[in-house]
């Protein structure tokens, strides 16, 4: 299926490993063209070189931490720059908070957090906004979490401000509809990345098992019986992107397997 992707502008935070880069490798396989974004060049840089590799689409590299808004701001620019055009598919993707219950933590705990997993999707979303607006065309893909539908014990700040993006995505699909602009929030259960690693790894640190048993253990609770791929995810991620998805907006959309039991 042609996702008629071609020659579109994308802005990939996380780009350099897991979500963001299958989002970018689906993206660049249906001709887009990508800003790949996150701390470090070096890795930005080798998976830029292998989409340029691959492509049809082509792949730059912008660097700044999602937690300094002004260095994402003017990184923004610069994928401008580089990619020729606005901004017309933006991937908010922000790194997870490690393991944690709500009770008792620090103001600065929540604060630095909300920092770079809440507050840095509303300025660069704000930031994109009014040229998609004023071309009547644009996507944000919102990457947050099953835990939005059914809250995790172990992740409990994670939990919190993966939910207030999906409460102001939803708010914002409704204001930026009628402009042709939509936006979705996707909800990744247990998809193979590197942070699926790392807390399988605190999980089984916890209970005493092995990574693996942890792993195992896990997947006995998701009908489909494994864990997710990235690919799968980039797919799903690329037809939200596209033009055929038009009449998809403020949705959250589910990608765990069946793994939440709620309607």
């Amino acid at each position: 299926m042609d996702l008629k992707l071609d020659g579109k502008r994308a802005l990939i935070c996380g780009g350099s490993s897991g979500l963001g880069r299958a989002v970018a490798t689906a993206l660049v396989a249906e001709g887009a063209h990508v800003a790949l974004l996150s701390r470090d060049e070096g890795k930005l840089q080798a998976v830029a070189d292998a989409l340029n590799a691959a492509g049809p689409g082509r792949a730059v590299v912008v660097t700044a931490d999602l937690a300094d808004h002004e260095a994402l701001l003017k990184a923004t620019d610069r994928a401008e720059h580089l990619l020729g055009g606005h901004i017309e598919i933006l991937l908010n993707n922000t790194g997870g908070p490690p393991p944690s219950g709500v009770s008792g933590l620090e103001p600065a705990v929540w604060r630095d957090h909300f920092e770079s997993m809440v507050l840095s999707i509303f300025r660069l979303t704000d930031r994109v906004l009014p040229a998609m607006r004023a071309a009547g065309w644009g996507r944000i893909l919102n990457v947050a979490s099953i835990t939005v539908v059914e809250p995790s014990a172990a992740l409990g700040v994670s939990n919190t401000l993966r939910a207030s993006v999906a409460a102001w995505a939803k708010t914002l699909a409704n204001e930026v509809g009628p402009d042709g602009v939509t936006v979705n929030t996707l909800l990744p259960g247990r998809i193979d990345t590197p942070r699926i690693e790392r807390l399988d790894q605190a999980t089984a640190e916890r209970t005493g098992a092995t990574p693996q048993e942890a792993r195992d253990e896990s997947v006995k609770s998701i009908p489909v019986g494994r864990i997710g791929t990235t690919e799968e995810f980039g797919a799903t991620a690329a037809f939200l992107a596209s033009p055929l998805a038009a009449y998809v907006t403020g949705s959250l959309i589910r990608l765990d397997g069946g793994a939440i039991k709620a309607i």
